[in-house]
């Protein structure tokens, strides 16, 4: 069992830090990321959740992840790059590594997570994830600040989209802080969720432009390269993609 919660000013003070003494520009904060997209899995928004989660180690913070077990082998704690901890929780998967929404099986595995790790910021990652949503409400009861990054767009008329956007207004009712990753996911989310636009930020997804430079010293002077930015899935059109590629190469 765990002891009683301390205030932050106890740990500070346990740790050697005041807030009154530290300026507010470097203050060290004890981050949790929580969504069910995540490495192993394969795709943007757990890609998004790995390099955010490395940046903000540089920069001094305390991170860690909560996801789902990817069964056998993914299970427990685990450890990537630069002190990255990973918590990989027993959690039934419903579809496409998306969790079964029931908001309270993963209420006391979660309050121990946060609290040993004395978590001060829960940052909840896309609207279909159902450990995001439950993740941010159960830190809400704790008293524990939430902010919410949506990744996607959605419509407002199928059944799909009208559940998702009741959900999500309920949750975003009670976050400090909105982030969407381009302006017309802004405009898509304030509209879904209800929410003011002055506590929705949009922070666009980046490229690290060093991670593709191609080889100077080969170029093909009269060869056209295509390069093509997209995850080989169905949804993303990779079916078009195979289609293309035969007709192009035999121009």
């Amino acid at each position: 069992m765990l002891g009683p919660s301390r205030s932050r000013a106890t740990i500070e003070e346990e740790n050697g830090k005041s807030s009154q003494t530290q300026p507010a520009s470097i203050r060290r904060l004890r981050i949790a990321m929580i969504s069910d997209f995540f490495f192993p899995n394969v795709g943007g928004v757990e890609g998004h959740i790995y390099m955010v989660s490395q940046q903000l180690l540089r920069r001094g913070h305390k991170v860690i992840v909560i996801t789902h077990a990817y069964p056998p082998h993914r299970t427990g704690i685990r450890w990537l790059p630069n002190g990255l901890k990973v918590y990989y929780v027993p959690y039934e998967v419903l579809a496409r590594q998306d969790t079964l929404p029931n908001f309270f099986s993963l209420l006391p595995l979660y309050r121990q997570i946060l609290f040993r790790e004395r978590i001060e910021l829960v940052h909840g990652h896309q609207a279909l994830s159902s450990m995001a949503h439950e993740g941010i409400l159960h830190a809400r009861s704790m008293g524990i600040r939430a902010v919410f990054t949506d990744h996607s767009l959605f419509g407002f008329a199928d059944a799909a989209s009208i559940m998702t956007n009741k959900l999500l207004k309920f949750v975003l009712s009670d976050v400090e802080h909105v982030v969407c990753v381009s302006h017309t996911g802004k405009e898509n989310t304030v509209l879904r969720a209800a929410v003011d636009p002055k506590d929705v930020s949009v922070i666009p997804n980046a490229v690290v432009a060093s991670d593709f430079t191609p080889d100077p010293s080969a170029p093909q002077p009269g060869r056209i390269t295509i390069v093509v930015l997209s995850r080989l899935v169905y949804r993303k059109g990779v079916d078009l993609l195979i289609a293309a590629i035969p007709r192009i190469c035999a121009q």
